[in-house]
C-alpha cells in the first residue's frame, strides 16, 4: 500500500512540475524582447590590473615582500651551507675532540636546516595569505565601485573579460574599461607610509 501511495505521489509531483515548466517557458521571441531592453557592458580585466593604481600599489608591495623573503631565505641558506662545509672539513681533518662532539655539531646543523625549512614554509604561507587578502580587497574595491557606478549608468550586466576566457566576441562599443579605471583611480587614495 505504501509503495502505491509513493508511486502516486511521484506521478502527481511530476505532473505538477511539468505544468510549472510549461508556464515559465519562454519563446525565442519573448527572450529577444526581454534582452532588447538590456544594457550590457564589459571590462577588460588585464587592462584594469595594469592601470588601476590600487592594484599597482598592491603588486609593488607584494614584489617587495617577496624579494625580502627571498633575500632572507637566501642569506640563511648561504650561512647554513657555509657551516655545513666547515663541518665537513672538520670531519675530514679529524678536528673534533670526540665522536660525541661531531655528532652534536651534526645534530645542530640538522636542526638549523629544519628551522630554515619551517621559516621558509611560514614566510611563503604568509605571502600566500597576504596575496589572498589583497585579491579580496581588490575584488571588493571593484564591486563597491561598480555598485555606485551602476546607480547612474543602469547596466543590466557588466561582464569581465580576460583575453579569450569569457567573451569570444564583443563590440568595443560595450567596453567600459577606461571609464571604470578612471573612476577607480579617482576614488583611490594611496596609504601614506
Amino acid at each position: 500500500m505504501n509503495g502505491l501511495a509513493a508511486l502516486a505521489f511521484i506521478v502527481l509531483f511530476s505532473q505538477c512540475a511539468g505544468k510549472t515548466d510549461n508556464q515559465t517557458a519562454t519563446t525565442p521571441v519573448q527572450a529577444n524582447a526581454e534582452l532588447s531592453g538590456m544594457k550590457i557592458a564589459y571590462v577588460e580585466i588585464d587592462s584594469l590590473l595594469a592601470k588601476y593604481n590600487f592594484c599597482i600599489d598592491l603588486n609593488e608591495a607584494m614584489v617587495k615582500k617577496s624579494e625580502n623573503v627571498r633575500m632572507t631565505l637566501n642569506q640563511k641558506a648561504n650561512s647554513l651551507n657555509k657551516e655545513k662545509q666547515d663541518f665537513q672539513k672538520k670531519v675530514e681533518n679529524n678536528a673534533f675532540l670526540s665522536q660525541d662532539r661531531a655528532q652534536q655539531e651534526y645534530n645542530r646543523l640538522v636542526k638549523l636546516e629544519q628551522d630554515l625549512q619551517e621559516l621558509s614554509n611560514k614566510l611563503q604561507n604568509g605571502l600566500m595569505e597576504e596575496n589572498n587578502k589583497n585579491s579580496l580587497q581588490f575584488r571588493d574595491s571593484i564591486n563597491a565601485f561598480l555598485k555606485e557606478y551602476n546607480k547612474t549608468h543602469g547596466y543590466s550586466l557588466i561582464f569581465s573579460n580576460t583575453g579569450f576566457d569569457n567573451l569570444l566576441y564583443a563590440d568595443s562599443a560595450f567596453n567600459i574599461t577606461e571609464e571604470i579605471v578612471n573612476g577607480l583611480n579617482a576614488r583611490y587614495s594611496p596609504v601614506k607610509k
